[in-house]
């Protein structure tokens, strides 16, 4: 991590965390740490505009960071001090949108979400349900395996999604 960080530095000014915003466990707001893989001026702390692929806001670091999922890692820092778990649905950004409308005013049952710690990686992302929201379904299909996740939790299903994060998701083709 130390490494990354000097790479950030070197790569462009500004803070080499991001700290954003999000919803956690119970409708709790906390900071959820990533390494920073935008140039400082094009940040969106509250994701009025979601990256796409391509986007010119991300550095030449940042965009291998992503590629490699390596700007999660201080997420670690948040299940240290119990704001996340290793596994769980990914905490979104607080204004991110799918067809220019709010996740919770988009998917009805979106709140029942927040009744589990969100997690760093989680059944909607091993089954592609990452990066880009573009439309209603892809956020639909993100909750759901969310849903699924939190009714059909278990110790060997939290080792069989880091199992398959490993596998599939450290070179995604929807981290970018």
């Amino acid at each position: 991590m130390a490494l990354l960080a000097l790479a950030i530095r070197l790569d462009s000014k500004g803070p080499i965390l991001f700290r954003q915003p999000r919803l956690g466990f119970n409708n709790r707001m906390f900071n959820c740490y990533k390494f920073r893989t935008m140039y400082a001026d094009k940040m969106d702390v509250m994701a009025d505009r979601l990256t796409t692929r391509g986007d010119p806001r991300i550095t030449r670091v940042g965009k291998w960071m992503r590629k490699f999922s390596l700007d999660e890692l201080p997420q670690l820092i948040n299940v240290m001090n119990g704001t996340m778990s290793l596994v769980g649905p990914r905490p979104h950004a607080t204004n991110a949108k799918a067809a220019d409308r709010l996740y919770a005013e988009v998917v009805q049952q979106y709140a029942l979400r927040h009744r589990v710690k969100p997690g760093i990686t989680g059944w909607a992302q091993v089954n592609g349900w990452r990066g880009e929201t573009a439309t209603v379904e892809q956020i639909e299909n993100r909750v759901r395996c969310d849903l699924f996740y939190i009714d059909n939790w278990s110790l060997p299903f939290d080792l069989k999604i880091v199992a398959l994060t490993i596998l599939r998701e450290i070179h995604s083709q929807h981290a970018f």
